[in-house]
């Protein structure tokens, strides 16, 4: 993991939410998505350049803008890498790291939504949160 993943697992969560993210439906679905999600400390919305729509965090907006456009990058990959097969791109993928797994979702309209979960991750759960949502933030933007 890197050091930003590392930064955003362990830092003390502040004790309000970031007021930078969050503050339009695409950010409040996200929040919905987090406060679901047992261990889940953000959720992101973004585009297939890797730029954050909208989101929710407990920890450093900077960081938590980061750490989507790192994960927008690998979800880019995998489309380029799985679209020679002729199955299509990947709707989701996990990445586990020892204290932080992220759960990252296509939504329709070449967008993302994400979801971090600190370890012990329910991601059965996770992901069952961030469908929903992506599902919410497609419609949101219809």
């Amino acid at each position: 993991m890197t050091d930003l993943g590392l930064r955003i697992a362990h830092r003390a969560p502040p004790t309000q939410p970031s007021t930078v993210l969050g503050c339009t439906p695409f950010g409040a679905i996200l929040r919905r998505a987090v406060e679901a999600t047992p261990g889940a400390i953000g959720g992101a919305f973004a585009d297939d350049q890797g730029e954050m729509i909208d989101g929710f965090t407990t920890r450093d907006p900077d960081d938590w803008a980061l750490l989507t456009a790192h994960y927008g990058i690998v979800l880019s990959q995998l489309h380029r890498a799985l679209g020679t097969w002729h199955f299509g791109g990947p709707e989701y993928f996990v990445a586990q790291h020892a204290v932080l797994d992220v759960v990252v979702h296509a939504v329709d309209g070449g967008y993302y939504a994400l979801l971090a979960v600190l370890e012990p991750a329910p991601l059965g759960h996770a992901l069952r949160s961030l469908r929903r949502a992506a599902r919410e933030l497609h419609r949101e933007m219809l």
